[in-house]
C-alpha cells in the first residue's frame, strides 16, 4: 500500500470515528447535543493537529524520536501559572473565572519565556540545540517544584481546581476561546509553510544541511518559534497532554514507514485526530466521565515511551 493510499485510510477512519462521535445517541436533543459536540470535535482538531504538527518539526530538528516540546517546560510552565494566581487570588479571581484573559494570560506568558529563552540560547552562531533542551528540562523541573511547593501551601478546595488544570478536558471549551485558537493555528501553518520544504534535509542533521545549502540556524530558530506557539495554544486551550505528540508521531513513522515530512504531518495530524476522538469516546462510553482523556493518552503514551527507550537501547 503507498503512503498517500495509508493517509486517506488514516483520513476516512478519523471521519468515521468523528461521525461517530457526533451522530451515537442523539436521541431527540438533536439541536442542543450537536452544537456541543462539534464544539468538543473542533477543539479537538485544533489541539491534536498543533501538538503533531509541533511534535514532528521537533523531532526533525533533535533528530530523536523520544522527545517532545514539553521537554522545553512550557506544560510545567503553564502549571506554575494556573497554580500562582489560585495560590495568590484564589480560585474566584476573575484570572480563572474569565476563560479569555486566563488564555491569553497563559499563552502570553508561555510566549514570552520561549522567545526569551530561544535569544538568549541563541546569541551566538551554532548553537547546540541540546543546550536548550537541556536548560528547558531544568526549567522545567524548576517550574514542576514551585507548582507543588505552592499546592501544599493552598486550601485543598482551591487545590481541586487547580487539580482540574493538570488534566486536558474537552468538556468545556469556551468558543470565543476556540475561535482565537483557531485564528492563531491558521496564521502559524500558513507562515510555517515555507519551510516545511526543508524539514526532509533537516532531519539528516545539522552538518549535511548546511553542506546541502540550507540556513540551518536561521531557518531553526524560526521553527522553534512555531513550536512554542503551536504548544502554548494547544495547552492553554484545553491543558497538557504530555505524551500525544509522542504517540502519534512514533505510531505516525512505524505505519507511513518514510523519511518525507509531507505525508508523515498529515499522517501524524490524522493519527492524532483518532486517538483524541477515540480517547473522548471511551471516557464518555465506558468511563461515563469518571476520567479525563489525558490519563488515558498519558497512560498509553508513557507505555509506548518506555517501549522505544527499550527498542532503542538494544539498538
Amino acid at each position: 500500500m503507498s503512503k498517500r493510499m495509508k493517509n486517506s485510510l488514516l483520513f476516512v477512519l478519523s471521519l468515521l470515528l468523528i461521525s461517530a462521535f457526533l451522530l451515537i445517541d442523539l436521541g431527540g436533543n438533536v439541536g442542543y447535543i450537536l452544537p456541543r459536540r462539534a464544539i468538543k470535535i473542533v477543539a479537538i482538531i485544533v489541539t491534536g493537529s498543533a501538538i503533531a504538527f509541533s511534535t514532528v518539526i521537533f523531532q526533525t530538528i533533535t533528530n530523536n524520536r523520544i522527545l517532545t516540546p514539553s521537554i522545553i517546560g512550557l506544560d510545567s510552565l503553564y502549571m506554575l501559572i494556573q497554580t500562582v494566581i489560585i495560590f495568590l487570588f484564589g480560585s474566584m479571581n476573575f484570572l480563572i473565572l474569565n476563560k479569555n484573559i486566563n488564555f491569553l494570560l497563559s499563552v502570553v506568558l508561555m510566549m514570552v519565556f520561549a522567545s526569551l529563552l530561544f535569544k538568549l540560547l541563541f546569541r551566538k552562531e551554532g548553537q547546540n540545540i541540546y543546550f536548550l533542551l537541556l536548560i528547558g528540562l531544568i526549567f522545567g523541573t524548576l517550574f514542576g517544584s514551585l507548582s507543588s511547593f505552592m499546592e501544599m501551601l493552598i486550601d485543598p478546595n482551591e487545590f481541586q481546581v487547580v487539580q482540574d488544570r493538570m488534566f486536558a478536558s474537552f468538556n468545556n471549551v469556551n468558543t470565543d476561546v476556540l475561535l482565537v485558537s483557531i485564528a492563531a493555528f491558521v496564521i502559524v501553518l500558513v507562515y510555517a509553510w515555507k519551510y516545511i520544504k526543508y524539514l526532509d534535509v533537516l532531519s539528516l542533521g545539522r552538518d549535511h544541511g548546511v553542506n546541502l545549502g540550507v540556513d540551518y540556524d536561521h531557518i531553526v530558530k524560526r521553527l522553534l518559534i512555531v513550536i512554542s506557539i503551536l504548544v502554548s495554544i494547544s495547552t492553554a486551550l484545553v491543558g497538557p497532554i504530555t505524551f500525544l505528540g509522542l504517540l502519534v508521531v512514533n505510531v505516525a513513522h512505524e505505519f507511513l514507514k518514510t523519511y518525507r515530512h509531507s505525508y508523515l504531518i498529515s499522517g501524524s495530524i490524522f493519527m492524532s485526530v483518532i486517538a483524541l476522538v477515540g480517547g473522548q469516546l471511551i471516557v464518555e462510553r465506558v468511563f461515563t466521565f469518571s476520567t479525563s482523556i489525558s490519563v488515558i493518552i498519558n497512560f498509553i503514551g508513557g507505555v509506548y515511551f518506555i517501549y522505544l527507550l527499550l527498542k532503542e537501547r538494544k539498538t
